[in-house]
């Protein structure tokens, strides 16, 4: 699809989610992606639901967009088409555990020496260096390792995985920076000019980069935050709260809006409520004296009053709500895909909002396992 990467070729060896995720997105922009699979087998999500038949919305809601080919690395033929296509290629994107592809003969220093353009994305639980790099690891290892479970449920509750993969997504997220910044180094006047470069992502760092607030948290006082549920630790009142039929999250993140607020409710004053450290220290009264004021009246008359107060508010939905809000629909974040057999499938859109070029409703579909070898191979020349 037309794109500001529209003159960009991805290689993809990755499977399951974090490469798909970074490979979706570059598609998304524009990039040109082929996915190279397992004969026979191919992504692992593919075997992952829901299922539609025998097709998997998993696979097709992140890897729409695509071309997809089936190699078997260690066979001869094979590797000629790959390394025809790496010849090509602008990035490789891989997820394997460190190692593997240096024993398929494709580690960065054979790449780089064969392919000096070539950009090489490696995703993988802890990254290519350090004592714990040839682990094998999923989302919610890295979620447990990183401690973002740490401090995701209620105090004194089991632990708790976050609602989606974040462990995967983030470095998913980081792959895409570290890849346009390799592009944009090899196009610049400098000692990457004209030159390819080892992306090294590891999706445990992702975790630690993304604790902000708990990082802060433990630096000045010693000791490590633990879960605070629907409340956040430094601010209050920046939390969920009880209305009639449901509840709001209610994000007064200064005075100013604190002061908005307690006049929306008509709170009366309190010394204990005069600023946001004293609020956070004496944030259960603060909660309990919200509450007493919102259980009278249902959500949409509290969305209504604060809205026009000035304070931020929002409801808690369900991802129906979420997908039909109309703000997410003028947004164009509800989008129709396909299943690789064509059937219509709705998935999330493209965040990134560029005014040069286009917003499609409609994007591809996921390819079908394989199914471009033919146009790929005539295309090669091979």
């Amino acid at each position: 699809m037309p794109g500001p990467l529209d003159d960009l070729l991805i290689i993809d060896l990755s499977r399951v989610l974090a490469g798909p995720y970074a490979t979706m997105l570059l598609s998304d922009l524009g990039a040109r992606v082929i996915k190279v699979e397992r004969p026979g087998v191919g992504d692992d999500s593919r075997a992952i639901g829901p299922f539609l038949g025998d097709q998997s919305a998993y696979f097709a809601s992140i890897n729409r967009g695509k071309q997809s080919i089936a190699l078997d690395l260690k066979l001869p033929e094979d590797r000629s088409v790959f390394e025809a296509l790496l010849a090509r290629a602008d990035v490789l994107v891989e997820n394997y555990r460190p190692g593997v592809l240096r024993k398929l003969g494709y580690g960065w220093e054979t790449l780089s020496a064969r392919y000096p353009r070539l950009i090489v994305a490696a995703v993988s639980g802890f990254g290519q260096t350090g004592p714990d790099a040839k682990k094998a690891a999923y989302d919610m290892v890295v979620q447990a390792m990183g401690g973002i479970m740490s401090v995701t449920g209620w105090p004194g509750g089991p632990p708790t995985r976050v609602g989606t993969s974040v462990g995967d997504i983030t470095a998913g997220l980081f792959t895409v920076t570290g890849i346009l910044a390799a592009v944009h180094d090899r196009a610049r006047p400098g000692p990457q000019q004209g030159r390819g470069q080892l992306v090294d992502v590891s999706m445990l760092d992702g975790q630690i980069a993304i604790l902000e607030n708990a990082i802060a948290r433990y630096a000045v006082t010693g000791e490590s935050p633990g879960p605070l549920g629907a409340r956040h630790g430094s601010i209050t009142p920046f939390a969920a709260f009880a209305c009639a039929d449901g509840h709001v999250v209610i994000a007064a993140g200064n005075d100013a809006l604190w002061a908005a607020l307690a006049k929306a409710l008509d709170l009366p004053p309190d010394p204990r409520f005069a600023s946001n450290p004293s609020r956070t220290a004496h944030w259960q009264a603060v909660a309990a004296a919200i509450e007493a004021v919102l259980v009278h009246h249902p959500v949409a008359h509290w969305l209504a009053v604060l809205d026009k107060a000035g304070v931020p508010v929002g409801q808690i939905q369900n991802i129906e709500q979420a997908l039909n809000h109309p703000q997410v629909r003028a947004r164009n974040m509800v989008i129709e895909t396909a299943f690789p057999d064509g059937t219509p499938l709705l998935a999330a859109g493209n965040p990134v909002k560029l005014s040069g070029h286009d917003d499609p409703a409609v994007r591809p579909a996921a390819p079908a396992l394989d199914g471009d070898r033919a146009a790929i191979l005539r295309e090669l020349g091979l």
